[in-house]
């Protein structure tokens, strides 16, 4: 059977009015009273787009043309933006997107949590270009184009970009690609090589090939030159994430030290770090004078990856207890804790989403704050354990603000909290992800 009149992609351009920008970032029109999501188009616009995918509520389109530009719209600084779907917002300033980012945060503290901040924190920011410490770059072998392609996947596509820079990534492999592709395109297997995940750490840069078949001798050698010619580290992995190796050096460190805390945290490529780290140490910063700790005070922080939180807060008060649900990053953390120096933290694997995780000994013991960084999913399955513990402070940061907003509304309406500070955090500028930050207390505590 074919497809429906209704889900038939329409294929001339229409214009359009557009009236608004979606938490996407996308512009947002209606076409015979449909909405449609227009990638690339700002408020205050009349563009001609072209659709991308239909659906039932509402479409997908991109634009074509800009017919009338807002008067807030610039030049991309990226000649492949539009293409690449690693970026959305690189037409706005760096001004309006973290007030396109504050006001998405503000809009779902109303809409999903019923609460508003008491006092809405000045946005934290770095560096807006060459920011990105972590990625994963797609890699396919495209004989019509005589190379292989490195990058991120297109706009609408699961197809990999034809890049030969990127202006987020991190210099030096934002301006390898071109290097990537050609040594990639010299293996014995270009076709076999569909990924590689970028780690960079204040010491070097780790780069981990995802092989689907084992490499020759003249392809580890290759690699181990480029490895060197570039000053990189470079890994393989023809397995799941236990497989990854170093093929050169034989022995490589890899570690950052987030903002001025003077701690060390060591990590594999593959364990989970921030993806900007200038803007990872301003947040660390913040999250612990929001937290205000006190030499006497313990502390819980849920979610705690490597430690990145939990060894800072730790120099800062008596004790604090961190817990991860994967059992690898938890025994990193409690190897950078004894490289540190720092006897006071303890660390525990635990899934915070399963049931009777607030009868585990950890989480019925007092704490005087409590610091939480969850997935996107939020954090709902455990906030009635915290709340039981009757901690004065919560810091959240997220990653998500519509579970933020969603969990807010619970710790305000169902467990006695009160919402005094939040704001946005730019982890990820030119991009529509939005990172924030959120205060909450539960008797008066100013700080």
């Amino acid at each position: 059977m074919g497809k429906s009149r209704r889900s038939r992609v329409p294929k001339e351009p229409v214009q359009a009015e557009i009236r608004d920008l979606s938490h996407e970032g996308r512009g947002i029109t209606e076409v015979d009273g449909k909405t449609v999501f227009v990638a690339g188009a700002l408020p205050d616009e009349t563009v001609t787009f072209l659709y991308r995918k239909r659906h039932r509520r509402y479409d997908d389109a991109a634009v074509q043309q800009i017919d009338q530009p807002s008067a807030r719209r610039i030049e991309p600084r990226c000649p492949h933006f539009g293409v690449c779907g690693g970026c959305s917002l690189q037409m706005l300033s760096s001004d309006d997107q973290i007030a396109f980012k504050q006001d998405v945060l503000l809009e779902q503290f109303q809409r999903f949590g019923k609460v508003i901040p008491e006092t809405v924190l000045p946005p934290l920011r770095s560096t807006p270009w060459g920011y990105r410490r972590k990625a994963r770059l797609g890699v396919k072998n495209v004989p019509a184009k005589g190379r292989v392609l490195v990058g991120f996947r297109e706009r609408f596509s699961p197809f990999v970009a034809d890049m030969r820079e990127c202006h987020v990534l991190n210099p030096q492999v934002g301006f390898l690609l071109e290097d990537l592709s050609a040594l990639i395109g010299a293996l014995s297997r270009p076709d076999r090589v569909p990924q590689i995940e970028v780690s960079i750490g204040d010491n070097a840069v780790a780069l981990v090939f995802r092989n689907l078949e084992p490499w020759s001798e003249s392809d580890i050698a290759a690699l181990a030159t480029f490895a060197q010619q570039h000053d990189i580290q470079v890994w393989g992995q023809p397995g799941n994430e236990s497989t990854v190796h170093p093929i050169w050096p034989e022995q490589p460190a890899l570690y950052y030290s987030p903002g001025d805390s003077g701690i060390r945290l060591d990590f594999l490529p593959t364990d989970f770090t921030q993806v900007n780290a200038d803007l990872n140490g301003r947040m660390l910063e913040l999250a612990l004078d929001l937290l205000a700790p006190q030499p006497t005070e313990r502390f819980l922080d849920l979610f705690c990856g490597l430690g990145n939180f939990t060894l800072p807060l730790a120099r800062r008060c008596d004790h604090v207890v961190g817990v991860e649900g994967a059992a690898s990053l938890v025994e990193r953390a409690r190897q950078n804790a004894q490289a540190n120096g720092i006897s006071n933290a303890e660390f525990h694997a635990a899934d915070l989403a399963a049931e009777g995780v607030d009868q585990l000994p950890w989480l019925r013991q007092p704490f005087d704050g409590i610091l939480l960084d969850p997935p996107r999913s939020g954090a709902a399955e455990v906030l009635p354990a915290l709340a039981a513990l009757g901690a004065p402070r919560i810091v959240y940061v997220s990653c998500n603000p519509a579970t933020l907003a969603r969990d807010a509304g619970t710790l305000v309406h169902d467990h006695g909290y009160t919402l005094r500070k939040a704001g946005v955090m730019d982890m990820f500028p030119h991009t529509a992800h939005v990172e924030s930050i959120a205060l909450f207390e539960r008797k008066a505590f100013k700080v």
